[in-house]
């Protein structure tokens, strides 16, 4: 499982230019499944997206996580980040989930992620998205 984590000052998913998700300060994360990912995979992955520092403190140091700011959490699927893009000028998809799977395991997440947490959005699986934010930092990290 990938995982791309935004800092966010606030963020929103559309779907036929409607607004299907948003969030105010929190985190905008992409989820990219693979094959070999599983529920536990995918418990593992929300308990540390919400306990991840990316937070400042009144110091100025990431040291606090989304639950200690009550910040929102925008779980939005993106299948292409499972690409391999190491050889050749066209991605291959051959590490990714199939769409049973990948669905499976993206609602495996937002279920537990609700079930953990109480500001909780997500994006549609295999919808046509567009994926609006504004990077607060920027803070950007890729959780494998």
């Amino acid at each position: 499982m990938i995982t791309l984590l935004q800092r966010v000052s606030e963020a929103r998913v559309e779907v036929a230019d409607e607004v299907v998700a948003e969030i105010s300060q929190g985190i905008l994360v992409l989820i990219g499944v693979q094959s070999e990912d599983d529920e536990a995979k995918a418990h593992q992955s929300i308990d540390r997206l919400l306990n991840y520092r990316v937070f400042s403190d009144l110091e100025g140091k990431m040291n606090l996580s989304l639950i200690d700011i009550s910040g929102g959490l925008l779980l939005v699927p993106q299948f292409t980040l499972a690409a391999n893009t190491k050889k050749g000028r066209r991605p291959s998809f051959t590490s990714a989930a199939s769409p049973q799977q990948g669905q499976q395991i993206f609602d495996t997440m937002l279920d537990y992620a609700r079930a953990r947490y109480h500001r909780v959005e997500s994006g549609v699986f295999a919808a046509d998205m567009k994926v609006h934010l504004i990077n607060d930092g920027p803070v950007t990290f890729i959780l494998d």
